[in-house]
């Protein structure tokens, strides 16, 4: 892909300098960070269940902002303003509504995942719990093409921004990019990831705060919300929307827009259920706050895409005829397939000004989501892959050693990939709308996996394998039925794409089913994976045991922490123990199973709030926008950021202050207190 020049207005060092300083930066903050974890708390990185989940003991503020930040691709904000750019206003709506159900859905899973397999590192140990090796060897493999693809996509657009900004050879962004993301990982492990994910987080929401102050109430070239409204009817007289309402971008009526969302719908099923990285976040959640944690970050993350197109995807349609557009006459096909609709409009209205603070979003969106990609296939990996098939007595410190190496090997291999699809012409909207057809045939069986007891074997394969050849069966004949051909172009159409991932997840999710009914098997009970994991197990009973010693006189003690860090290490290196009591205490089975209840009709409810009760009354009427309407949608789309924000940067600080409180007062007594950790340490080594 050579350099698109038309929004380049910095210098190539700025693109060096943002992809290499910023992420060396977070690396250097994430030393300190996790050497203040390791002096301070009671949690060490040294050991792989806090390396790979975070010891399972991470607060739903911080998870939410997690979600928010893993969700939030570069796709996230290059195609809802680029869908926006060619549908209009309702393209956002359909973008978040259509990738935010399979959040709500999570928290379901996430208390069965509590429930079934509390101690588990990844939903594929449930495969193989349930099934054995050659499912789980097949749904492993449907996990690292998700990872893959979603890896190569994140960088796949983060390098076309930066390309198309600062001229930096998009090759080079593709192997820099992931550089930084890659040592702070290695750094922190899991909770590194939830720490940069809210530092991220904040920054994301920060400069998109920025951008609609500065467009709907300083940009002159916009006019505030009565000139955008003038400038998107004006647009819709010079460039009528094929499908929409009297050609307009100011309605919900658009043909092309709905079958959008129904793509987006059925692949952020695949993107999301197949993906380690979300079921991580309800593994490292807390089990009485997990359905809290997800549907707070759908909620939040949901406000992400509908409030950034509303700018950038709106600003671009409005001003494509602008002296100061950076592509004179709009964006052609090409610019458009490789998301630069909201660079465009930055550019346009902000110079380079804003094309700096567009790069640096893009950076912070990339990399958040790069590092929840890495830390998952590394889980994924080492425990599925290194663990269960090669060495099944792996020592804590071998499968610490195993996730650092996947983590550097999986940066390489994602930067490989991208580097592939643009060599060979695949832009990122063809990946975008394709990807599904290829993965979410293994959608339902992976829920059934979870949720359904007598689900076998054979359904779960033959689901998953056939949904995959039922969606590419369909994606390819629609494309040569309706276009006459199969080429890159025509099977990145919108019919063909919707074909392929409607056919391969209602297909796969149907087999699954109709197997199953024929031959169920009951006898499953769920202990095997509630046996996943005992070491785990052990470890928690004993911090809790500690934790009950901990309450008395003293407990804040060095000797006390010394004596903490000890005794996790001697369990840390207990050997398996299959006859370990996996019976969960009555008062938390009770919990569990009323959290279940409350995500079942919570995620029903915003399921049909988003999905049908706000758009559908609006596209059968074939509604189109008044100003006063226009203006309503903008400020309801800020305040639902402001929401957003409050969850994802203010509760993770309400909830942690008693452990920055702990972190703060250990280092004051380290700083003013000198030696008195080591006193009495030596004092109570001479009184043994």
């Amino acid at each position: 892909m050579s350099s698109t020049t038309g929004a380049e207005v910095l210098t190539q060092g700025t693109g060096y300098g943002v992809v290499l300083g910023i992420g060396f930066v977070f690396a250097i903050i994430m030393m300190g960070l996790s050497t203040l974890q390791n002096r301070y708390t009671t949690y060490k990185i040294s050991t792989s269940e806090e390396f790979n989940t975070a010891s399972r003991s991470v607060k739903p503020g911080l998870i939410a902002s997690g979600i928010v930040s893993a969700w939030t691709w570069a796709a996230t904000l290059l195609q809802s303003s680029t869908v926006t750019y060619e549908y209009g206003i309702c393209a956002g709506y359909y973008y978040a509504a259509g990738a935010t159900i399979q959040i709500f859905v999570m928290a379901i899973l996430a208390v069965r995942v509590k429930q079934i397999a509390p101690y588990c590192h990844t939903f594929l140990e449930i495969v193989h719990a349930r099934y054995g090796n050659t499912a789980h060897f097949m749904f492993a493999t449907f996990g690292l093409v998700v990872n893959l693809i979603v890896s190569s996509m994140l960088l796949l657009g983060g390098s076309a921004v930066v390309n198309a900004f600062t001229g930096m050879n998009i090759y080079a962004a593709n192997f820099l990019i992931p550089l930084g993301v890659c040592i702070y990982v290695i750094l922190g492990g899991l909770r590194a990831t939830f720490l940069c994910d809210y530092s991220h987080t904040l920054i994301l929401m920060i400069l998109i705060f920025y951008f609609f102050f500065w467009t709907y109430t300083k940009a002159d070239l916009v006019g505030g919300f009565e000139g955008m409204y003038n400038l998107l009817q004006q647009a819709s007289i010079e460039r009528p929307v094929a499908g929409n309402q009297d050609g307009s971008y100011l309605t919900l009526k658009s043909n092309y827009g709905l079958t959008f969302m129904i793509i987006q719908i059925t692949g952020g099923f695949g993107t999301v259920m197949l993906d380690q990285g979300y079921w991580q976040r309800a593994i490292a959640s807390e089990a009485k706050t997990a359905v809290q944690a997800y549907l707070m970050g759908g909620i939040a993350w949901f406000a992400v895409p509908l409030t950034f197109s509303s700018i950038m995807g709106l600003a671009a349609v409005a001003l494509a005829k602008s002296p100061s557009f950076p592509y004179p006459g709009g964006l052609t096909e090409a610019e458009i397939n490789a998301g630069l609709a909201a660079p465009a409009g930055v550019v346009t209205l902000l110079g380079s000004g804003g094309a700096a603070a567009m790069l640096i979003l893009l950076f912070m969106a990339v990399t958040s989501a790069a590092s929840s990609e890495m830390i998952a296939t590394s889980s994924i990996l080492t425990f599925d892959l290194y663990q269960i098939h090669f060495r099944p007595d792996a020592s804590p410190e071998s499968l610490i050693r195993v996730s650092h190496i996947m983590v550097a090997v999986w940066a390489l291999v994602m930067s490989c990939v991208a580097s592939l699809w643009i060599g060979i012409g695949v832009s990122l909207n063809w990946l975008f709308l394709f990807s599904g057809t290829l993965f979410t045939g293994a959608v339902g069986p992976v829920i059934f996996s979870v949720v359904w007891r007598q689900q076998t074997k054979e359904a779960a394969i033959s689901g998953a394998l056939g949904g995959v050849v039922v969606g590419i069966i369909a994606w390819l004949s629609v494309a040569k039925t309706y276009y006459g051909e199969l080429t890159i172009a025509t099977t990145g159409l919108m019919y063909p794409n919707l074909a392929g991932n409607l056919g391969a997840c209602c297909s796969g999710a149907i087999i699954s089913a109709v197997v199953t009914l024929i031959k169920p098997d009951n006898e499953f009970d769920w202990s095997a994976t509630k046996r996943i994991n005992p070491r785990a197990r052990e470890m928690d009973r004993k911090r809790a045991t500690l934790s009950d010693s901990a309450s008395g006189p003293g407990s804040n003690s060095p000797v006390e922490k010394e004596k903490q860090e000890d005794a996790t290490v001697d369990v840390a290196s207990a050997k398996d123990d299959t006859t370990i009591d996996i019976d969960v205490p009555a008062e938390e089975s009770a919990e569990l199973q009323k959290s279940l209840k409350v995500a079942t009709w919570a995620s029903l409810i915003l399921t049909f709030i988003v999905l049908f009760l706000i758009p559908i009354p609006m596209f059968l009427s074939h509604y189109v926008f008044s100003l006063n309407f226009f203006k309503g949608w903008i400020i309801i789309c800020v305040v639902w950021l402001f929401v957003a924000a409050s969850i994802t940067s203010i509760l993770p600080l309400w909830e942690s202050r008693a452990a920055i409180k702990d972190i703060f007062l250990g280092m004051a007594r380290d700083i003013f207190g000198g030696g008195a950790r080591k006193r009495a340490i030596g004092s109570s080594n001479t009184d043994a």
